[in-house]
């Protein structure tokens, strides 16, 4: 499939996805194929080198890669980027928690807008992305409230955008209450820019993501490219966001024309929407000329002894690709990517999912149990660690939703005789809630992975079908990172026990059947 898009000219992002989403993703190459060009590879990316087709790709260098591994580590390099920025601040977030921690966070980012001031420095500028509705949320204080303080001074290049779904318009809007109006579409893209640096995480910025919330980060620095890219990518959908002012009142974006739910043209805002993303990525460096400048700079020798090669270029060893999700405007691309990961996967390849919410998609949950041969260890978040834990209303009933799907998922595992290819655990730590999201991508006999993926969204039916998304594939050479993103997993690993029948039949792992119906009525939404 990959091969008929490259001969047929046409650029990738011209192509309607989401008609038969699993047949396009579906990698026509013999699995004898596959174990041969891994065992005969100069790298991981040419096992990998069909991602090109899908996403554009960002050859860096691994030593400016920095896997975090703590929340308090997260939230001190955000503070320390952003006081030192000297070009731009970028946040990409649901959400801006209202504690103090995040006070200070605003601070920092106020400091770099001082000194900006200060020095003349007419470049710089603060682009904030949140959801309008989960940014809203609070009577007295809210994100946007916390956000003011940056857009009191009219020396300072600050926008925010609110971006709101289109999708909750008309009855939704005016009778769907706060909070549950969240449910019909979101922004949820997790990126923070700090001049060339950029932090692709899962985590939102709020105290507990800042404190004992685990998830993962990955920090890239002095790249770029890559750092332009999530820039403009939190640009473009900004575009199509309100923009909230001063006074805490909000407005369309000067270029745009189109409200996001007034009136009945849905179709005319999503599809100017989508040309809006879709033009972003075309405009963004082709691959091919990306990929010749690498190799140029390389000129094979990046896996050969030649000492004309600078010691940077030979360290060009890692290659990342931004996923786009935005099913509302038809856009699947990471979609496309990890069904085709999983399709594409041989039989001594292993594959390691996390997701903070278990509620994988039909489609991926058959190409796992049905189409793939890799081994699979999931990943998933035990009740008690579970965000919605404790939570009134139907809300708390979530995590006893999570239990059921993932019973009737190891059910199916067994059923299918897959249980040996099959893993899932639970994990569970004290005082700690689970928010990781991704997976680590293992070829045949090596200890250490391959590929990563990482980013906002959980492979279940909201990050696929109704909220805004990206993720980033690593696909890495450089045994520093790899050995790092090993050791992410392991610690990870560590704090979970294991799935069986036996685990499932502990009092504590008992659904009754009103949650078993709820389960099945809100299961799209969550």
């Amino acid at each position: 499939m990959w091969k008929s898009l490259m001969l047929s000219g046409v650029p990738f992002w011209s192509y309607i996805w989401g008609k038969e989403t699993k047949r396009l993703a579906t990698c026509n190459r013999p699995q004898h194929e596959r174990l041969a060009k891994v065992e005969t590879k100069g790298s991981s990316y040419d096992y990998f080198s069909w991602l090109s087709d899908v996403a554009p790709c960002y050859p860096i260098h691994g030593d400016d890669v920095l896997v975090l591994t703590e929340p308090k580590q997260f939230y001190e390099i955000l503070k320390s980027k952003a006081r030192k920025a000297k070009k731009r601040v970028t946040l990409a977030s649901l959400y801006l928690g209202t504690e103090t921690l995040e006070a200070e966070l605003v601070d920092s980012v106020q400091e770099a807008c001082s000194r900006a001031v200060k020095e003349g420095n007419k470049e710089f500028k603060v682009n904030v992305l949140l959801d309008y509705t989960r940014g809203s949320r609070g009577q007295t204080i809210s994100s946007r409230t916390m956000l003011q303080p940056l857009l009191k001074h009219p020396d300072n290049n600050v926008k925010i955008a609110l971006y709101h779904t289109p999708d909750l318009r008309g009855l939704y809007k005016l009778l769907i209450p706060d909070r549950f109006n969240e449910t019909i579409g979101l922004t949820h893209v997790k990126a923070y820019i700090f001049d060339d640096s950029v932090i692709i995480s899962g985590a939102n910025l709020s105290d507990n993501y800042f404190t004992n919330r685990q998830d993962r980060y990955v920090l890239f620095n002095n790249c770029p490219d890559l750092a332009d890219f999530f820039d403009n990518l939190v640009q473009t959908i900004s575009k199509f966001s309100f923009q909230l002012q001063s006074d805490n009142t909000v407005t369309l974006h000067p270029q745009w024309k189109l409200h996001p739910y007034k009136g009945w043209k849905l179709t005319a805002f999503t599809t100017a929407a989508r040309t809006e993303i879709l033009n972003f990525i075309e405009s963004v460096k082709s691959n091919k000329e990306r990929l010749r400048q690498f190799e140029a700079s390389t000129s094979n020798l990046a896996w050969t002894k030649h000492s004309e090669i600078s010691s940077r270029n030979k360290q060009c060893d890692t290659w990342v690709y931004p996923l786009i999700q935005m099913k509302p405007f038809e856009i699947i691309f990471d979609e496309i990517a990890t069904l085709s990961l999983f399709n594409e996967a041989a039989a001594k390849d292993e594959i390691l999912l996390a997701s903070g919410y278990f509620n994988l998609t039909d489609n991926y949950l058959e190409t796992i149990l049905k189409d793939s041969q890799a081994k699979f260890s999931i990943l998933m978040a035990a009740p008690e660690v579970n965000g919605f834990y404790g939570a009134k209303g139907v809300a708390g009933l979530i995590p006893l939703a999570y239990i059921h799907i993932a019973r009737v998922f190891y059910q199916s595992v067994c059923y299918f005789n897959q249980d040996k290819r099959i893993k899932m655990y639970e994990y569970t730590r004290p005082e700690w809630t689970f928010h990781v999201k991704g997976l680590w991508y293992y070829l045949p006999n090596d200890i250490l992975p391959a590929l990563t993926l990482i980013g906002s969204p959980n492979f279940g039916y909201r990050s696929v079908y109704r909220d805004l998304e990206c993720q980033t594939a690593i696909v890495t050479d450089n045994d520093n990172l790899r050995k790092q993103l090993r050791e992410e997993h392991v610690r990870l690993y560590q704090s979970s026990n294991p799935v069986n029948e036996a685990y499932l039949q502990r009092p504590d792992r008992q659904v009754s059947v009103w949650a078993k119906v709820l389960t099945s009525l809100i299961k799209s939404f969550f």
